[in-house]
């Protein structure tokens, strides 16, 4: 049994190298993206049968040619090509009768597949196999009936044992291979694509929601401008109450694009601990309604190259956040740690904290901690912020004790050039 074993051991090296070229195209590399690619594979593989074929006394040689052929005719569509490199290798192997035996045999083929191809294509996953296992064994038939008549038949029982199982199993197990490559890829662009739409369907809702409030809103002051005898004074308190909500429609959509695309439009030097101490200026007022105490702890220095007012809308979120975090009061630390290279910033709070589910999907689009009440907006727009910074953000939460975010941003060269 040499040749079976020749076949098994063939086989085997052919399967572990196809698994591998499909861990890599799993993986996404781009030299496996593309037809080309694969039809190099196929080449590959048919001249590796080819070159480590058993040699049998009187000349005849037995290998795995069919694997590749079938596969690559039906799978990929080149049979023409296979069969015509399967006659340029064996041309190069000799001018012999066995040359011109093959020519015959595989002319024929090349116009087999390519009539096949379509219609192989066009059927079922299951019966893709069973078509290809089948056009297998029929190709291995003709192969040992013509080296019964041609060759000698001292291996005879081998040689049919061999060509009647290794091919028709190697082409059922590539084949399976295939299918359950495209059919794993296939679910995860359906996935992905269901994915998207399910964000799309929920951040509109979301979005929406927000800027109706304050539409409906300003409409109803409008229409209360249109009365002839609103007194003056009236006008005004309805009017300046019609372009703050409008503000803060605007606020919502400014939020969506940031999230979306957030452009730096202009690099500066910013002083870190400068524009922290005006976020919290803003949001102190708050801070005091809430009875939450903002504590301080800045290092003497402290510069990156960021856009100043997308840097500080992206500390104004996270800070706001912390302090709706602690309605019944609490303490809120901020402080920030200088190096030739990062600068740190750590903001902990002593709220509700957050599960480790709630943490997973934290910055993720429309969702929210805060359940109905937000849109999730404003943590998307402190990830993508940071992301466009080129910095990087961790959060750490406990359920019941608090939230920690830390932030490190590339130090500016000139902070620690001009010291």
């Amino acid at each position: 049994m040499e040749i079976t074993t020749h076949f098994l051991i063939n086989l085997s090296f052919l399967i572990v190298f196809l698994f591998f070229c499909f861990v890599f195209h799993e993986k996404g590399r781009n030299f496996l993206n593309s037809k080309l690619s694969f039809n190099f594979i196929c080449y590959i593989a048919l001249w590796s049968s080819m070159q480590f074929a058993y040699h049998a006394d009187g000349g005849a040689r037995y290998d795995l040619r069919i694997i590749p052929l079938v596969i690559g005719g039906l799978y990929l569509g080149i049979g023409p090509l296979i069969a015509g490199a399967v006659i340029i290798i064996r041309a190069f192997l000799g001018l012999d009768s066995g040359f011109y035996e093959t020519a015959a045999f595989y002319i024929p083929l090349a116009f087999f597949f390519w009539r096949q191809y379509p219609r192989f294509s066009a059927i079922r996953p299951k019966k893709r196999i069973i078509y290809a296992v089948t056009v297998g064994l029929v190709i291995s038939l003709i192969t040992v009936l013509g080296m019964e008549f041609i060759h000698t038949r001292i291996f005879w029982l081998d040689a049919w044992f061999a060509f009647l199982t290794i091919p028709a199993l190697g082409i059922g197990i590539i084949a399976y291979m295939i299918e359950f490559v495209r059919r794993n890829i296939q679910m995860k662009h359906q996935l992905i694509k269901t994915e998207k739409l399910q964000a799309v369907e929920q951040m509109g809702a979301a979005i929406s929601h927000e800027i109706r409030n304050p539409l409906t809103a300003a409409t109803g002051f409008v229409q209360l401008l249109q009365d002839d005898y609103l007194p003056k004074y009236k006008q005004k308190e309805y009017l300046a109450l019609v372009k703050e909500e409008l503000m803060a429609a605007e606020r919502v959509i400014q939020d969506y694009l940031t999230f979306a695309k957030p452009s730096i439009t202009s690099m500066e030097e910013l002083n870190v601990k400068a524009e922290l101490l005006q976020a919290i200026k803003i949001l102190q007022p708050m801070a005091n309604q809430n009875s939450v105490e903002i504590t301080t702890d800045f290092s003497a220095v402290g510069f990156i190259q960021g856009d100043q007012q997308k840097f500080r809308q992206c500390f104004v979120n996270v800070i706001k956040n912390a302090i709706e975090s602690m309605p019944s009061g609490g303490y809120l630390k901020i402080g920030t740690e200088f190096s030739k290279n990062t600068v740190a910033i750590e903001i902990a709070d002593t709220g509700v904290g957050m599960t480790k589910n709630q943490l997973e999907k934290l910055g993720e689009p429309y969702y929210s901690t805060k359940g109905s009440k937000g849109t999730g907006l404003g943590m998307m727009v402190v990830f993508s912020i940071v992301r466009a910074l080129n910095g990087s953000i961790k959060v750490d939460s406990e359920l019941g004790k608090g939230t920690r975010f830390s932030f490190k941003f590339p130090s500016s060269r000139s902070t620690y050039l001009n010291k």
